[in-house]
């Protein structure tokens, strides 16, 4: 039997929706039982048998931070796929990263290692992967500091450190480092801010970009490397680089939105961080502007996939289908 963790997010869900599909017996941890109905919903986006795929899943709810309740979820396990992770990128939330992102990981490590697991799947970010000095895409060898690193990045490098011991400890593993995954339900979060951001028709658009990719191609390459023989591995997980200008550019053209045009200068993006600083002091909300998130747009990244290419023979899906679906789902959810 396979376990999923993060099952209610963006990745589990799609994980979910092709394991059912498969046939696979498969055990998912939930912490809510209000986002169960979110997997639903994915599901049907996919297929007209949204709810016998649903009921096949044995559900069990609890805390990647319960130590009990991991070793009961982990009882004849065989794989596990270590989706859950809190993300935020508000320096005032490091400890709660720390714990959930690393020691949540670590717990799970020791775990498939007790059970006797035959192999972990890590879903780490290409935050963690460094940064060219010389404007060349990065790869899984670019050297990563902690050095204007967001706090999200920095946890989950101390992630994969615990996966990398894991390893050492003779536990099968694989880690891929996804970009921005693009795909339907999530739109609060995530890259689901983009389409939201998109349908409202702004004029500017945040410098910088990143690398992307569909949330389909991350299933189904995690579930090829989890059917091979290949551990102790990382993996690039990116199909397109593009600007942000570009991206939202394509979401707005898919929601026949006029596009951005005007790019934000760094002394606005600046100026936004004060603001979004006092906000979150009165209204206790969540920081979004931060020095390390210009830092980031002022210094973009770009990722080379070649590794993954070379040990697996898939043709990404394209960005602008990607695009087209997902955006075709916002409108008709909030028309």
């Amino acid at each position: 039997m396979v376990l999923v963790t993060g099952g209610t997010g963006l990745v589990g869900s799609h994980l979910l929706l092709k394991l059912t599909t498969d046939n696979i017996p498969v055990r998912a941890l939930y912490r809510s039982a209000d986002k169960l109905s979110q997997v639903k919903k994915v599901f049907g986006y996919y297929s007209n048998e949204a709810t016998s795929l649903f009921n096949k899943i044995e559900w069990i709810k609890g805390d990647i931070l319960d130590i009990p309740f991991l070793e009961n979820a982990m009882t004849s396990i065989t794989h596990v796929y270590h989706c859950a992770a809190f993300i935020s990128f508000d320096p005032s939330d490091f400890k709660k990263l720390e714990r959930i992102n690393r020691e949540g990981t670590a717990n799970i490590v020791n775990i498939c290692i007790d059970a006797g697991v035959e192999k972990l799947c890590h879903v780490s970010t290409i935050g963690t992967i460094g940064r060219t000095l010389n404007g060349e895409a990065a790869n899984e060898e670019t050297e990563w500091t902690r050095q204007n690193a967001n706090p999200y990045a920095i946890t989950k490098h101390l992630a994969e450190m615990e996966v990398w011991r894991g390893a050492q400890e003779n536990l099968n593993v694989v880690i891929v480092n996804p970009g921005v995954i693009l795909g339907p339900g999530f739109w609060n979060s995530g890259s689901g801010s983009f389409f939201k951001t998109a349908s409202k028709g702004y004029s500017y658009y945040p410098p910088g970009g990143s690398g992307f990719i569909s949330v389909l191609d991350v299933v189904s390459i995690m579930i090829t490397l989890m059917n091979s023989g290949i551990h102790s591995e990382r993996y690039i997980l990116v199909s397109e680089n593009l600007t942000y200008k570009e991206i939202l550019h394509k979401i707005s053209l898919a929601m026949e939105k006029r596009p951005p045009t005007k790019a934000l200068k760094f002394w606005q993006l600046n100026i936004g961080r004060i603001f979004d600083k006092l906000k979150t002091i009165f209204t206790s909300g969540t920081r979004t502007i931060t020095k390390n998130t210009i830092y980031g747009l002022k210094h973009p990244s770009t990722f080379d996939n070649s590794k993954i290419k070379q040990v697996i023979q898939t043709n990404f899906e394209p960005i602008d289908k990607q695009v087209v679906f997902s955006s075709k789902l916002f409108i008709a959810e909030h028309s």
